[in-house]
């Protein structure tokens, strides 16, 4: 009896399974032996790169910059509510008798006009601070980045991993120490 369709294809994709888990175990085991050899020469490092930027000088100046960008943020946006409350109280007040209705047509337009502009500041302000700290960090992420590439290949560091993205690690040094002596901080 020959066995069904989908016996032999169930059948054809177990073998294949296990070919490759054979495969698998196999450079598994054969990289582990290649990595005993290679450990002996392999030097590993780790550091917080946000610890070393906010370290630097450049990042308090950047840092103080955003504050006062925050701040005129801010003014603006208290300015056009202050802006659109008068209009709106004048538009609801008792003296809008001396207005025409094409000049009150005009100012209500022109108050819906504020509000959704007020309405829409918002996110506006947050895309115009976010680039603004990007435009003011990026140069100030380069340089640490280029400091640490530098103290690796000065120090002989085969490897250096971001300490915030470890868990768990086999014994690496730490290179904040030398990087803040390159670039001459406390």
């Amino acid at each position: 009896m020959k066995p069904s369709p989908d016996v032999s294809w169930a059948i054809k994709k177990t073998n294949m399974k296990m070919k490759k888990i054979v495969i698998l175990v196999v450079a598994v085991i054969s990289l582990a032996a290649a990595g005993n050899k290679a450990q002996a020469q392999t030097k590993i490092g780790f550091i917080s790169l946000a610890d070393v930027i906010t370290a630097m000088p450049e990042y308090k100046k950047a840092d103080t910059s955003l504050a006062d960008f925050q701040t005129a943020l801010g003014q603006n946006y208290d300015d056009m509510r202050k802006e659109f409350s008068e209009q709106d109280s004048l538009l609801n007040s008792k003296d809008t008798a001396k207005y025409t209705r094409a000049q009150l047509e005009l100012k209500r337009k022109n108050l819906g006009e504020m509000y959704l502009k007020l309405q829409g500041w918002q996110q506006q302000a947050q895309q115009m601070y976010q680039q603004k700290q990007q435009d003011l960090i990026a140069p100030i992420q380069k340089k640490a980045v280029e400091t640490v590439q530098a103290v690796a290949r000065e120090n002989g560091f085969t490897y250096v991993l971001s300490k915030e993205a470890l868990f768990v690690s086999p014994p690496a040094e730490d290179l904040l120490p030398l990087v803040k002596k390159k670039l001459g901080l406390k």
